[in-house]
């Protein structure tokens, strides 16, 4: 499936395509009733649960994010169990929404690098973070927390050495209904449109003093 395919499959229901994952929330009024709508989750989801679905509770809302893990990418086990999930949770008056106070997102930092192999174990070991599953073979892949809290980081090459510029810069990854609504925020506190040159998949953004951060969607990308 590519990317349009992907979020066209679930965004109906509620959920968004970001960083070869799908993810939504779901509001909720306690702590005690996220613990339910995991259990609810983890038990329509069976045996594909530890492979599949990641969860975050919080009082007042749970993440779902769902990505085969081995391929690091969604398949179609993901949008079916994506659809799944809404169903069960609107049959107990609970909806699946992209966003509480705001889009769910994921961030990345992004390192630039003339000699990547060289950097990369450096950043995996100081971090405590390790291969991402499905991309143990690729030495200029991300770097990812083990337990998932932590964002990922990656390796962007260098052609040649730069040091009038920094070197490490935010990648945020929003659903691409949400992207006009976070830069137009950046923009108006402050921020500095550097490039759109390569929109929708990424702007470019500053701060006043030209630190760098790209808001990204999966659009444009294949």
């Amino acid at each position: 499936m590519n990317r349009q395919e992907i979020s066209d499959a679930v965004i109906d229901v509620g959920w968004r395509y970001i960083l070869s994952t799908i993810m939504t929330t779901v509001p909720v009024g306690s702590i005690g009733q996220a613990a339910e709508v995991a259990a609810r989750c983890t038990a329509v989801a069976g045996d594909d649960a530890d492979r599949h679905l990641w969860l975050d509770l919080r009082a007042d809302h749970v993440l779902l994010t769902l990505q085969t893990l081995g391929a690091a990418k969604v398949t179609v086990r993901d949008i079916e169990l994506a659809r799944a999930l809404s169903g069960s949770l609107r049959e107990i008056g609970l909806a699946t929404v992209p966003a509480t106070e705001r889009s769910v997102q994921l961030l990345e930092i992004a390192v630039d690098a003339l000699d990547i192999p060289a950097v990369r174990p450096f950043w995996k070991a100081v971090l405590g973070y390790e291969d991402e599953e499905g991309n143990a073979g690729d030495p200029g892949a991300a770097v990812v927390d083990p337990h998932r809290l932590g964002p990922a980081v990656w390796f962007q090459q260098m052609a040649e050495p730069r040091v009038e510029r920094n070197r490490i810069h935010f990648d945020i990854s929003v659903p691409h209904d949400a992207a006009e609504g976070r830069i137009a925020a950046a923009l108006a506190a402050g921020g500095i449109l550097v490039s759109e040159a390569a929109a929708p998949a990424f702007w470019i953004l500053a701060d006043v003093e030209g630190n760098e951060v790209c808001v990204t969607t999966w659009q444009g990308r294949d």
